[in-house]
């Protein structure tokens, strides 16, 4: 029987933040969002009332097509370093699901809730579901780097379960479903707006960009460099809930973006996240933005829902990543 280790330390390498390999995949995803904002069964072209529906419908899908897949692309690479695992992201630890129930409690409690509010639920909720996380992961020594994951996703079904009886109890089973559909199709003018939190936070990581690098190297060069690795992981711990919290409430669940690619990015370039930042987000706004499309146009005039593509193209690679590492091994 075969042991796996734990992944031999990556390269860290310092790359230029922009190069004209990054312009061009700039002006692939603006194709992309071109393509997006006249993708649709209405015909906002030729409609009397186009123009007002593309302003309440394409412009605000798009713009969330941005944000969510450059939020959830860019929590997958924190949570990596800060993990030193390749194989982890919010829907591989449980904090989408945690973010679910955060949700369905401030529904139960508060059903008139505001949206802000129950984004504060979702938020407080992956918070709380992340720490559980990393600090399973501190007081438990693991040798496989395949183990982590799977003790996220069983711990992420777990919550999912509860999620599930809870819905059932008090009759909002449907509403849950909707939540975790993935798709952006509910996305509306006056219905997205708080997703620009998301924003903030990738600035908020593009400014810690290199503490989260050097953390990222364990807690014995962390602190040997001056740096406290506790508030690192906390900070870390922060952002990722408040963008998968966010992301959850207005669009749901993304399955395995912050796994693809982070995974892709760091094979090519390194570790470093400072100049890697820019393609993470790139690349997950493209992503995000192809499945978005296929979904709308694969059986038009209905919808498949971009959770579903992503899960699918997400399994996949997931695999491969296994494979490859046990090859490593």
């Amino acid at each position: 029987m075969t042991t796996l280790t734990a992944p031999p330390p990556t390269r860290t390498t310092r790359g230029r933040l922009f190069d004209p390999a990054l312009l061009i995949g700039i002006l692939v995803v603006a194709v992309l969002l071109a393509l997006s904002l006249f993708t649709g069964v209405y015909d906002v072209a030729g409609a009397e009332d186009g123009a007002e529906m593309f302003a309440i419908t394409r412009i605000p899908r798009t713009i969330a097509l941005v944000l969510a897949g450059a939020a959830m692309a860019m929590c997958g690479l924190v949570m990596q370093l800060l993990t030193q695992n390749r194989f982890v992201e919010p829907t591989t630890t449980g904090t989408t699901e945690w973010a679910g129930l955060g949700l369905l409690a401030v529904m139960i409690l508060m059903p008139g809730a505001p949206i802000a509010l129950r984004m504060a639920g979702a938020v407080l909720a992956a918070f709380i579901g992340t720490m559980v996380f990393f600090l399973f992961l501190r007081r438990v020594s693991l040798r496989s780097s395949l183990i982590v994951p799977i003790v996220g996703i069983m711990l992420g079904a777990v919550v999912g379960a509860l999620s599930t009886y809870i819905a059932l109890q008090t009759n909002t089973l449907q509403n849950l479903g909707v939540w975790f559909a993935g798709s952006f199709t509910s996305v509306l003018r006056g219905q997205y707006e708080l997703l620009w939190i998301v924003a903030l936070v990738g600035a908020a990581v593009f400014v810690a960009a290199d503490r989260f690098t050097v953390a990222g190297l364990g807690q014995e060069v962390a602190t040997s460099v001056g740096l406290n690795h506790g508030r690192i992981v906390l900070l870390g711990t922060v952002l990722i809930a408040i963008a998968t919290g966010v992301v959850t409430v207005v669009v749901g669940n993304l399955p395995f973006l912050g796994l693809i690619v982070p995974n892709i990015v760091s094979m090519i370039r390194g570790d470093d996240l400072r100049s890697n930042l820019p393609w993470v987000c790139v690349l997950g706004i493209g992503i995000v933005t192809l499945c978005d499309l296929v979904g709308r146009t694969v059986i038009r005039p209905f919808e498949v829902p971009v959770s579903l593509i992503l899960g699918v193209v997400g399994a996949a690679v997931f695999v491969v990543l296994l494979l490859r590492q046990r090859r490593r091994a």
